[in-house]
């Protein structure tokens, strides 16, 4: 069975992205987590994955790390991780991979903590362009495949680079109107989703880097996290 190497659900905006994938998908895998800032240093990680970061997934001898590594990897041995459209494939698999190397600021001024309620302290032209593309790209594949996923009528690895996205928009009550709007609901919606949230909020763990970091670009409004 598959081992799936993941940190804090609170953070790990990387660990749910196979995580939600394996879990929609039906694809079964049991769930090692190692805390950041607890026993999982970067030596720690490094015992794990060769890069020293999650998530990393084992499997029969193999090591894949890495979430779009992961991804392809899963491709390969199961159905419905890519949308079986030629056309709806290419296209899911150029949305992912702009999600995996792009939105830069969306992610320096959010950090992912499922938890809390924040207010920014600002915006910048280069968070406001990123907004913008998230909701260009998610009508984009809305409108050309139906929906009511990114690709189509079921959920695909298009989804799941998205699903950190969706808890960002709650955490930091981000401006997305529509059918950028009716998207965040429909994944924040997920069974797979609620139970990821869930665990999250039970979490004791908190890594003081993250903490800070968040501090630092707003204003926390709410901590809905076990104390």
């Amino acid at each position: 069975m598959y081992r799936l190497y993941i940190a804090n659900k609170n953070y790990s905006s990387w660990s749910l992205r196979p995580w939600v994938l394996m879990s929609e998908l039906g694809i079964e895998f049991t769930e090692q987590l190692v805390p950041f800032g607890d026993a999982a240093s970067w030596t720690s990680y490094c015992k794990i994955s060769p890069a020293g970061k999650v998530p990393c997934l084992a499997n029969d001898g193999s090591i894949v790390w890495d979430s779009l590594a992961i991804t392809e990897y899963l491709a390969e041995r199961h159905a419905g991780v890519w949308p079986t459209d030629s056309h709806a494939r290419a296209w899911a698999r150029s949305a992912a991979a702009e999600m995996h190397s792009g939105f830069s600021e969306l992610r320096h001024r959010c950090a992912m903590s499922c938890g809390v309620r924040i207010r920014l302290h600002e915006s910048t032209p280069g968070f406001e362009r990123d907004l913008a593309r998230l909701s260009e790209l998610w009508s984009d594949g809305l409108h050309r495949f139906g929906g009511p996923f990114l690709a189509g009528e079921s959920f695909s690895a298009a989804d799941a680079f998205f699903a950190p996205v969706a808890f960002r928009v709650q955490t930091y009550a981000l401006a997305v109107e529509g059918t950028a709007a009716r998207y965040v609901a429909l994944l924040l919606n997920l069974r797979s989703m609620r139970r990821w949230y869930a665990e999250a909020l039970e979490e004791t763990f908190r890594d003081e880097p993250h903490e800070r970091e968040i501090a630092q670009m707003g204003v926390v409004l709410q901590d809905l996290r076990q104390k």
